[in-house]
Parts: C-alpha cells; structure tokens; sequence
C-alpha cells in the first residue's frame, strides 16, 4: 500500500471509531506500530484534528472534511449492486435518490471508474415480479425517522382484516416482499407486517419517544426469525 492511500485509510478508519489504538491500526494495515506512529505525527503536523497518544487510542475530532473519496473496483460494483437493486425494488422517492447519488459519486471518479458505471456486468431485474405496494412509501420511511405513529389496515395471510396503530421501527426487503417491524399499540407487542398487505395508510401527527423493551434495538434482540 502506498504511503498516501496508508494515510487515507487511517482517517477513515479513525472518522467510523470512537478511539483507535496504533496497534489496532498497525494490525489492521499490515504495518509497524512504529509505521503508525510516525504516521499520525506527520499528519498532525499537517493540520489533522486527531487527538490521543501512544497507548491510549487515537480519536479524530469532529469537522475534518477530505477530499472527494475513491473507489476501487470491488467498491464501484457493490456501489453499482446497491443502487440497481434500490432501484428496482425500492419505491420511486427511494430509487430517485439511489440515481442520484450514484450520479453525485461519478462526477468525482476517474475515467477509468468512471466507465465501470456504464457497463452490464452487474444486474438486477428492472421490472420485478411482486406484490403491488399501494400505500406511500416514502411516507413510511418519513414516519420511521421522525418517530411518528402510524395506522393502516392490515389484511394477514388469512385474509383476516384488522385496523392497526403502531410505532413504525424498522423497514426492511425480504426476498420479493417490503416488511415493516413495528410496536403493535393495539396488540401490545412486536409485530411484522407486510407492506403490500397494508391499505388506508396515514402518518399521525403524535410521535413517541424510545422506550426500553419497545425499540428497534429490542426487537433485533429477540430470538425470533423476522418472518
């Protein structure tokens, strides 16, 4: 690895973590410690926000901008999977800001990666064979961020009907079908639903805040499949 993509990598590796030891960054980098030493010491004296010492960690300080990053080939396709898969499955608000964002990510690559976004050898169905989704999407996902309620009403797999309020958590794409994990208010418990299953969908205006034993992290916590 070259020194200038070592260096790279250090503050990427210390912009995703709380504190780093040199160790840590020499194992991680296939260097010496002492590598990593002279590394940060020369970065400092350049300017970079990074804080801490030998033997206690490294921490980057918040603000420290770079210059626009690069991709390498693996990168670029995952990159490409993403979007094409966001694309196809995703609703239109959601597959617009894939677009675009891949778009943003070209405009700062090098030709030579640059061309890699044009070529087919990554691909994903354009018109997938699913269930039609007929509530907003976009909706949801809004509701999920901001911590808003939400009631719809729900069809099971039995065709049995029931109108639903809950507390949006997580939206997530199993196989061919969108599903949303939610605390039930009026089951008072942990439910999943289908999204295609959901009709007369409406965000509310009433919020709710964590509560232990009703968060998305309690829910990942079980020891249950997601469907």
């Amino acid at each position: 690895m070259r020194r200038a993509d070592r260096l790279f990598e250090i503050i990427q590796i210390l912009r995703r973590k709380k504190a780093t030891r040199a160790a840590d960054l020499a194992a991680i980098l296939e260097v010496s410690e002492r590598t990593i030493y002279r590394d940060i010491a020369d970065m400092v004296s350049r300017g970079v926000p990074i804080d801490g010492g030998a033997g206690v960690g490294y921490i980057l300080r918040p603000g420290f901008d770079l210059p626009p990053l690069m991709f390498n080939e693996n990168e670029v396709e995952a990159l490409l999977l993403g979007t094409r898969i966001v694309q196809s499955w995703a609703d239109p608000e959601l597959a617009n800001a894939a677009a675009s964002a891949i778009q943003k990510i070209a405009q700062v690559m090098p030709d030579e990666l640059r061309r890699q976004l044009d070529l087919v050898s990554i691909w994903t169905p354009i018109e997938p064979a699913r269930q039609p989704i007929t509530i907003d999407q976009a909706e949801l996902r809004r509701a999920i961020r901001q911590k808003r309620k939400v009631r719809f009403v729900y069809t099971d797999l039995q065709d049995k009907i029931s109108e639903r309020l809950v507390r949006p958590l997580i939206m997530a794409f199993y196989g061919q079908v969108w599903l949303l994990a939610a605390w039930c208010e009026d089951r008072d418990g942990f439910r999943v639903f289908r999204v295609d299953r959901m009709s007369r969908f409406a965000s509310l205006d009433e919020g709710f805040l964590d509560e232990q034993g009703r968060t998305a992290e309690d829910f990942l916590k079980q020891d249950k499949p997601l469907v």
